[in-house]
């Protein structure tokens, strides 16, 4: 069986000021202090010496909280671009506020966050269907190379709750709330019954990961 154990990555200085992050990677999206305490917090509380290695996204908000929570154990680690956030197209770096208030329709009113169609109005946002896609492919094809393995990965609010989505086959995404910075989510998958298994989501601030 294989143990993926998702991490958010640290609060962000885009996370912050309520942006919409997706695939930027610049100065905004780096870790703030509050991010790199989160992570340093992680550390403490979540002994990851027990895995086999690291995959995060190729984005520095993910390799910095990476190496934050990697320095003791000192894993491998590798990088996957399938692990990479939804690109929200033209709203990348855009107020998430500011969005809603322009598009109500596309946007759930609890959550604040874009419902499926958004994709209609952003110029070149990924949708839903393709993010699942591709965090299913990366955790099939991971599994199937490394069989017994527990893999630390590093990724991005969206890119988790797809792989929970995939896990759980549940087609109501909005059901959902992304996962806190540097939440844990423990998902296996298992070759004797060909199925995912969801252990918990969104944990923080617990030692027993």
């Amino acid at each position: 069986m294989t143990t993926f154990y998702f991490v958010r990555h640290g609060q962000t200085v885009a996370n912050a000021l309520g942006l919409k992050q997706g695939t930027i990677n610049d100065d905004m999206t780096h870790l703030n202090s509050v991010g790199e305490a989160q992570a340093e917090h992680l550390h403490q509380q979540f002994n990851i010496s027990f895995a086999d290695q690291i995959i995060i996204s190729p984005l520095d908000r993910t390799r910095e909280t990476a190496l934050i929570l990697n320095d003791t154990a000192r894993l491998p680690l590798t990088t996957d671009k399938r692990l990479l956030e939804i690109s929200y197209g033209s709203w990348d770096g855009q107020p998430n506020a500011q969005l809603e208030a322009e598009h109500p329709s596309v946007f759930d009113p609890l959550l604040h966050d874009v419902l499926p169609d958004y994709a209609q109005l952003a110029h070149d946002g990924e949708t839903f269907d393709h993010v699942n896609a591709r965090v299913n492919d990366f955790m099939h094809d991971t599994a199937a190379s490394h069989p017994t393995d527990n893999i630390i990965v590093v990724s991005h609010g969206f890119t988790i709750k797809a792989a929970t989505l995939v896990a759980t086959k549940s087609t109501e995404p909005m059901s959902i709330p992304e996962p806190d910075n540097t939440s844990v989510t423990k998902i296996s998958f298992s070759e004797e019954t060909m199925r995912y298994y969801l252990w918990y989501y969104n944990r923080f601030d617990d030692q027993t990961y």
